[in-house]
């Protein structure tokens, strides 16, 4: 019975000991495969075990084995087994690990360059934005246009606005997915920013002929601190696209409310309810993808590209908020979007102007950084309606120079793009506060440029510059700015 059980754990290990040789036969093939490396190293396991094989051959064929060898002998051949197993498990994870590295650095290199192709085409596509919305702004302050004219020039600044609007839209999604869209925490009143939403929505209703409803609870009439700007962005998207689905006669209604909580934060929940076409439950749960829309009919009918609502919910997402719908085909839909804000404290009456501001610009004089010669022109036509008085310059370096020899005070503001040759807007604005004179420091340098992403304001505000404004920018908005900063 003893020799039984001998020589079958040395058959057994024998047996074992090819399917090692094998086993390191196509290790040894994979490694080669994946990593190209044909050191003989590789090769010298296999030798080693051919020669173990044919000892154990040997052994059982000619010798005179006891239970001790032969028990050697078997637990050699598992020890191998085991060895070859873990070498092939931790050589498969570390070249996968290696391949996911690989794919994770080539993805990165896609995504970058994806954002800097983005970044300049959006910059190619602005500046010819700028002209079109620049000089529809400035015919259409002509008192004298004939009424058809005037109708035909308000279609192009719909059409010019719209397409300025799906732009905007790529750009925002591309920012939130490849994280260049940051959230800022700044306080800021609700209630402002609310009336800011109401302004908008209800002049789109009244175009339209729809009814517009909005409550506002007095609660919001308090400081918050939260992102303001990506708050009402994502509120004007839903309801714009409520006034956008719904026809006349129909209505669209928009409700706020706050719920305090046991500390500062606050729940705000913002209804958007609208009578229009609403939405087959089908659709639902593909409404916030990107690119989707129910069916082409309706895009035929009421335009869109199918992309507001998904950068809205990746925007509700990133300010730690939710968003949901509920909707019935033929009866209109209800979007619920609830965001945490932190209070901030009651709100308190402002004076008429802040501190250090001006109320007008007359005889102001403006310095304009601009390498685009229409985009300046139409920016000097734009101030010239304010009694601004301006100047141009063709890059930076011109500016640096111009503003090397002016006389301190000269210029009361900068409008500085940011692309240009010879020497860009963020040099150019560096080069300008470190000058020797009294005014460097203080002198407000606003960058007017087609480059839009959160990382183009952080360069300029890095640079020096007091504010960033994305062209084309609005007339009211220029002037605001131009007001509020200009001591």
């Amino acid at each position: 019975m003893i020799r039984y059980l001998i020589y079958g754990m040395i058959y057994f290990g024998a047996a074992l000991m090819i399917v090692n040789i094998y086993g390191f036969i196509q290790f040894a093939r994979f490694v080669r495969g994946k990593t190209g490396w044909s050191d003989i190293v590789l090769y010298v396991p296999i030798v080693l075990l051919v020669l173990f094989f044919i000892g154990y051959s040997a052994i059982a064929l000619f010798g005179h084995p006891d239970l001790i060898v032969a028990g050697i002998l078997f637990g050699g051949s598992i020890f191998v087994c085991i060895i070859w197993r873990l070498l092939d498990s931790i050589t498969r994870k570390v070249i996968e690990n290696e391949r996911l590295k690989s794919e994770l650095r080539a993805t990165e290199e896609s995504n970058k360059a994806k954002t800097t192709f983005l970044s300049s085409i959006s910059h190619e596509m602005r500046t010819p934005m700028n002209v079109i919305l620049g000089l529809d702004t400035l015919a259409l302050r002509n008192q004298n246009l004939q009424e058809e004219t005037r109708r035909q020039l308000e279609k192009i600044g719909l059409s010019a606005q719209h397409l300025m609007g799906l732009i905007n839209n790529i750009l925002d999604l591309n920012r939130i997915e490849t994280g260049h869209l940051i959230i800022k925490t700044m306080e800021f009143s609700l209630k402002e920013a609310m009336l800011q939403v109401d302004a908008i929505i209800s002049t789109l209703c009244d175009e339209k002929g729809l009814e517009y409803t909005s409550v506002i609870p007095e609660e919001a009439a308090a400081r918050y601190i939260g992102d303001e700007t990506e708050l009402t962005e994502v509120l004007i998207s839903v309801l714009d696209n409520a006034v956008k689905y719904t026809e006349t006669p129909g209505n669209v209604r928009f409700e706020l409310e706050i719920t305090p909580t046991e500390t500062t934060r606050h729940m705000c929940r913002f209804t958007v309810t609208d009578t229009g076409i609403g939405i087959d439950p089908e659709f639902l749960p593909r409404i916030f993808d990107a690119f989707e829309q129910e069916d082409s009919s309706s895009t035929n009918q009421f335009g869109g590209s199918g992309l507001s609502l998904a950068v809205a919910k990746k925007s509700v997402d990133l300010l730690g908020g939710t968003i949901t719908v509920e909707s019935e085909k033929g009866k209109g839909s209800v979007f619920v979007i609830t965001v945490p804000l932190v209070y901030a404290g009651k709100e308190e009456k402002k004076e008429q102007k802040e501190e250090g501001g001006v109320d007008s610009l007359e005889g102001r004089r403006i310095l304009i950084v601009e390498d685009i010669p229409e985009n300046a022109e139409i920016v000097e036509d734009l101030l010239e309606l304010e009694g601004v008085e301006t100047e141009h310059a063709e890059n930076g370096l011109i500016a640096v120079e111009m503003m090397e020899r002016s006389e301190p005070g000269y210029y009361d503001a900068i409008l500085m793009d940011l692309r240009m040759p010879v020497m860009d807007g963020l040099e150019a604005a560096g080069k300008i506060r470190a000058l020797q004179r009294p005014d460097a420091g203080t002198i407000p340098i606003i960058a007017l440029t087609a480059n839009a992403f959160e990382s183009d304001v952080k360069a300029s505000l890095n640079a020096g510059m007091n504010t960033h404004l994305a062209k084309p920018a609005e007339a009211d908005l220029l002037f605001d700015t131009l007001k509020k900063l200009i001591k």
